[in-house]
Formats: C-alpha cells, structure tokens, sequence
C-alpha cells in the first residue's frame, strides 16, 4: 500500500490506500461536526467563515478560523517533512513516521475529548492530523489519491464521465479512463461509509469512535510487512 513507489506503484496499490484512507477521512470529518460543529478534513469553508466574522467585525473569531487553516497547512508541511528527511535513512518505511503521529494525534483528541478539553483545541488537532493525512497519500499516490476532501474528486470525476461518452480512441486510454473513474468513485463512497458509520457510532460512543479510525491506521501501516511475510513464507512452503 505504501511500499510502492513512482513507476513500481500501481492502480491496485492506489485503489487499497483510497479506500482505506477515504473511509478514515469519513469517520474523522461526521465526529468533528457532530462533536464540535467544525468540518476537519478540508479547509475551504473555513475562508468563508473567516469572512463572515470580518465583515460582522467579530475579529477575534475570525482568528480562529485563520488557525483552523494553518493547523491543516502545519499538519501537510510536517507530514512532507518527515517523509524528506527519512527518506535520505536507511529506514523501512518513511510513511511510518507520519502516520504514527496521525495516529497520535487522533488518541490525543479521543483522550481528551471526554474531558472539558477546549473545542477549538481539539478541532486543531483534528484539522492537523488531516493535513498529515492528505499530505501523506499525495506523496506516495503522486497526487492521484485524495481523501479528505470530495470537492475536487467530483470535478474530475464529471469530466472523466463526459469523455467516457465519446469513448478514448484506443484501448489503453478506455482502460485508463475506466480506471480512474472507479478510483474516484470508490473514494467517494468509503468516504460516505466512513461518515454515515461514523455518524451512528458517535452517538453512542462520542470521539471514541475515532478508535475505529485509529484500527484502520494501524491496519494500513502494517499491511506491507505482513503482505511481505506472507509472500515469502508462500515462497518457502512452496521449494519444500
């Protein structure tokens, strides 16, 4: 999932981080909204509410908003940096490191959640662990993967649709449109599956539903090792 990198990845690699991730993104995004009516996993709303409080002269307000944004903008440069810096070390994944702090930082909020923790501080964390995310999946997908946000997946995804109709004039384009509309699409609904799951699971569990989130993170970092192991121990069985 994470492992493959620049011409060794493939859409199938690409297809098992989208769903994974997308569906992480779902869960995180309903538990910010229904626990602290703020969205966090995009920050595009934000500008309008910060535009909103400037023109209301609610200025101290707006600057929440403002740090709304620089806390998903810390999270994606942190997430960018870690991957630079280990990636020059003789290290078995870089992308451990940045999701072992998304990880973090969903037990952070998860922990304090139940607590009279301060909202905005943990709609940061939330906003920051997003930023990690997103940021993260560019990187190893070459920007064809997003998760946290559906803005941009749906535009592309109306334009592939339209060209699908005057259908590519040869096989390969066909297969590689094909393809990246059922990447989109698989986003999109592990998206909706995480938020409307994720929606029934925070009224009974609140911000611990974000352990389901958390799962599906450990689950992700480890699935090349334990694909590995099993394909050398496949190998192994079979020379006996």
């Amino acid at each position: 999932m994470f492992r493959h990198k620049g011409k060794r990845r493939n859409y199938t690699h690409n297809l098992k981080l989208a769903s994974m991730l997308s569906f992480v993104a779902g869960l995180v995004n309903v538990s910010g909204v229904m626990q602290l009516q703020v969205l966090t996993t995009n920050v595009t709303g934000h500008f309008a509410y910060f535009a909103e409080n400037i023109v209301l002269y609610k200025y101290a307000a707006s600057i929440v908003f403002v740090l709304y944004v620089i806390a998903f903008l810390l999270g994606a440069f942190c997430s960018s940096l870690l991957i630079e810096l280990f990636s020059r070390k003789p290290v078995v994944s870089v992308y451990i490191f940045p999701i072992s702090i998304e990880i973090l930082s969903l037990l952070f909020v998860i922990w304090f959640g139940s607590t009279t923790a301060n909202g905005d501080v943990l709609a940061f964390v939330l906003l920051f662990a997003m930023g990690i995310q997103n940021a993260l999946v560019t990187r190893v997908s070459n920007s064809v993967v997003r998760t946290t946000h559906l803005t941009g997946l749906f535009t592309d995804l109306g334009i592939e649709l339209s060209l699908l109709i005057f259908k590519p004039s040869n096989q390969q384009g066909s297969r590689k449109l094909k393809q990246g509309i059922y990447l989109k699409l698989t986003i999109i609904l592990f998206f909706f599956v995480g938020s409307i799951l994720g929606g029934f699971l925070v009224l009974q569990f609140h911000f611990k539903t974000l352990l389901v989130a958390v799962g599906c993170l450990i689950m992700a970092m480890f699935y090349d090792y334990f694909k590995l192991s099993y394909v050398h121990l496949k190998r192994r069985l079979s020379h006996h």
